[in-house]
């Protein structure tokens, strides 16, 4: 898991909305599944491309509109993204909150 050194509880949420391949990989499909606005979404795309836990290509459709841009997992990134992932549930069972993310807030606070 090179590189990711502080994971916080939006990027948990996008690397969810990967996982799971409930939606199109597409940024704003995984900023409304997320319930993340795009402008935190982007910059974390952009950071776990940059760490090649993702790829990213520019969709080729006849669909009208602008082109999106794709994303999805390296062998890397999946395997980092489960583990990250089972520790978040393993950690707060009972705390859960929307998507399947965890409340930020520190225990005795709720």
């Amino acid at each position: 898991m090179a590189g990711l050194s502080r994971v916080t509880p939006a990027t948990l949420d996008v690397l969810e909305v990967l996982l799971n391949g409930e939606v199109e990989p597409y940024g704003l499909a995984i900023a409304k599944r997320a319930g993340l606005a795009t402008g935190s979404v982007f910059p974390i795309l952009a950071r776990l491309e940059r760490l090649a836990w993702i790829t990213s290509n520019w969709e080729e459709t006849d669909r009208p509109g602008p082109r999106r841009r794709l994303y999805g997992f390296t062998p890397e990134g999946m395997a980092g993204a489960r583990v990250l992932l089972a520790e978040r549930r393993g950690r707060g069972a009972g705390q859960r909150r929307g998507l399947g993310g965890f409340s930020s807030a520190p225990e005795g606070a709720r």
